[in-house]
């Protein structure tokens, strides 16, 4: 794993196991998949409160679009949002909601019927393959590149080339790859952020950007 599993390591060892992704259903991760897409995790939640615990496909495929769109407006950009959340329910009610029916088949064949869903590009995409059917497929992000241009790991510069690169270098396990894209993400709020914060980074002695611009 070269320096990937320096990073993920050097990650799992200061902060363990992160409780991520918290969802009651392989449908409610799709959602919040496609809510949180330019927004914050938090402005989800406030979303997901409007539903008022009664989330279901038949909901959101019944709901006016008015009224879906009321629902998630704290998520921003609903009017686009909600057209996507019924375009990748009707794509899951084509399997009649079956998680085992999805499992079942093979993971390119689901990423690429998902990729032509209305909404969903390659990060949703693979959000929903690894936390709603547990496929063993790594999800990039803007903390993720981030994080490899300043340690720095060249892995490429598009998405496909650093996902493709990850999952060449780590094991094939969803679990693996789940938990080390939490543990970027989660580092990537606390210190890889825009603005660098280093001070207490668990990889600040051996990032090469603090090393090179001494920040922190």
């Amino acid at each position: 794993m070269g320096g990937l599993k320096k990073i993920y390591q050097t990650l799992c060892a200061h902060y363990g196991d992160l409780d991520w992704w918290p969802a009651d259903t392989p449908f409610e991760v799709m959602v919040g998949a496609v809510l949180t897409q330019n927004t914050a995790w938090t402005n989800v939640e406030k979303a997901f409160q409007g539903f008022d615990g009664h989330l279901s496909p038949e909901r959101i495929l019944n709901l006016p679009m008015e009224e879906l769109q009321r629902i998630i407006r704290p998520a921003g950009f609903y009017k686009q949002k909600s057209q996507y959340l019924k375009a990748v329910t009707k794509w899951f009610m084509r399997y009649d909601c079956d998680i085992n029916a999805i499992k079942n088949r093979p993971l390119p064949d689901i990423r690429s019927e998902l990729l032509q869903v209305r909404g969903i590009g390659n990060e949703t995409a693979d959000s929903i393959l690894l936390y709603a059917f547990d496929f063993p497929t790594f999800v990039v992000d803007a903390y993720t590149m981030r994080l490899f241009e300043r340690f720095p790991v060249d892995a490429g510069k598009t998405y496909m080339e650093v996902k493709s690169f990850c999952e060449t270098e780590l094991p094939r396990d969803k679990e693996v790859y789940g938990h080390f894209h939490a543990l970027i993400v989660h580092n990537g709020k606390e210190h890889c952020k825009k603005k660098m914060d280093c001070a207490g980074c668990p990889l600040k002695t051996s990032c090469k950007k603090k090393l090179f611009e001494g920040a922190g």
